[in-house]
């Protein structure tokens, strides 16, 4: 018995979930995930992308029982990273006949990865180009760096479904709830679908824009992302979320506050901080130790708040270097459009307000506020009212 779902009248998933896998592209923290695929059973047969080999078996046998003796006719790649791909040949091996559809870029990528006769086995297709299976009609629609160049998505003219290879995908495993409202979306996946949308395909914000206008005024029943539930309810909600993240506009008007802490002198401070802020009505703050929070939560908390307060230690005459990493992070994935906060720790040599800032200015937007404080070793009394005027300013931009 093999473990398939029935999405729509002859639309099956067949993929598999990942529960060993730890790290996302050997980078990323994860507990599980999905990775999906689908099988359409139309006058002619059509596979929509693979998955990751490591789930290979599993697949294979799902394809094996979902085509029940028929052969298959076309496999569609609309995303060539090898956790969608790498089970490109095997399929190839048992279905010699099928009919591979992607672009020009899909080409290029299946030569880099595989041995076999790509030419033989590819049809091109351009953008907007349908091709028809019998009762459906597929929509090629080009979605380059969504996040890699020879993205596409499928669209079902027939049963309005959009296959939108890693777009409005989330990292976790299904759990049995294929479904978005099999489950809570917000208390179960919201946190991870931002991880997976600013981590890894945050940089390209401008792409996703354009593919989101290519959507626009098209009927979306269904949306089969690669990674995570298959929406069929409120898809206006996720599409929002892109949209929201995409133009690097904040969730939420709260604050993050990120500090570098070595003897708990300086994490003492950012505890003093969100308290002060907590009394002033600001709810929905995060406080972060650099040091002990994978980057990946971090890019994620900041997409999601209007405010970042960074609180470094002085290191080697440097800026702390899980500071340093992190704003490294917020940088390469494009963040924008932030108000950010200052406080340095600087026990004989203070500069590192100075060097942060001069990192933020690389980045558009980024609005660096007045009011700082240089601690030297830990804070004074003397000094609380440096710390109420930092307060007050993250107040105004806040309320």
């Amino acid at each position: 018995m093999q473990c398939t779902r029935k999405i729509d009248d002859d639309l099956y998933w067949i993929g598999s979930e990942e529960r060993k896998y730890s790290l996302f592209e050997n980078i990323i923290p994860i507990n599980g995930i999905s990775y999906n695929s689908y099988l359409l059973l139309d006058e002619k047969t059509v596979l929509l992308d693979t998955v990751d080999y490591s789930v290979s078996r599993q697949f294979l046998e799902n394809l094996k029982y979902r085509l029940n003796g028929r052969k298959l006719d076309y496999l569609i790649v609309n995303h060539m990273e090898p956790d969608h791909s790498s089970a490109i040949e095997e399929v190839i091996l048992r279905y010699p006949d099928v009919k591979i559809i992607g672009n020009i870029q899909t080409s290029k990528m299946l030569k880099q990865f595989f041995n076999f006769d790509v030419d033989s086995s590819m049809q091109i297709v351009k953008d907007d180009e349908t091709i028809s299976t019998g009762k459906h009609n597929l929509k090629f629609i080009f979605a380059p760096m969504v996040h890699w160049p020879e993205v596409m998505f499928t669209y079902d003219e027939t049963s309005k479904i959009l296959f939108s290879a890693d777009a409005f995908g989330t990292f976790g495993a299904l759990n049995g709830n294929l479904f978005n409202d099999d489950s809570d979306f917000e208390k179960c996946y919201l946190n991870n679908a931002r991880r997976y949308y600013c981590n890894i395909v945050g940089k390209y914000g401008m792409q996703v824009q354009s593919a989101l206008k290519k959507l626009n005024g098209t009927e979306v029943k269904k949306i089969c992302p690669l990674h995570g539930p298959i929406w069929r309810d409120n898809i206006s909600y996720i599409i929002e979320k892109y949209n929201k993240w995409s133009k690097y506009e904040p969730e939420d008007k709260s604050i993050i506050i990120i500090y570098s802490s070595v003897y708990g002198d300086t994490e003492n401070v950012a505890n003093i901080l969100a308290n002060k802020l907590s009394e002033k009505g600001i709810k929905n703050i995060k406080v972060f130790d650099s040091s002990n929070t994978d980057f990946s939560i971090l890019v994620s908390e900041s997409f999601r708040c209007s405010n970042i307060a960074i609180l470094s230690t002085t290191y080697n005459l440097e800026v702390f270097p899980k500071i340093a990493e992190y704003i490294d992070h917020i940088r390469r994935m494009n963040l924008q459009n932030r108000t950010i906060s200052i406080i340095e720790n600087a026990t004989w040599a203070p500069g590192v307000s100075k060097s942060i800032k001069e990192q933020l200015s690389k980045m558009k937007n980024m609005n660096v506020l007045e009011k700082n404080l240089s601690i030297k070793s830990s804070i004074k009394d003397e000094q609380e009212n440096d710390l109420n005027n930092i307060v007050d300013e993250i107040v105004s931009t806040l309320k």
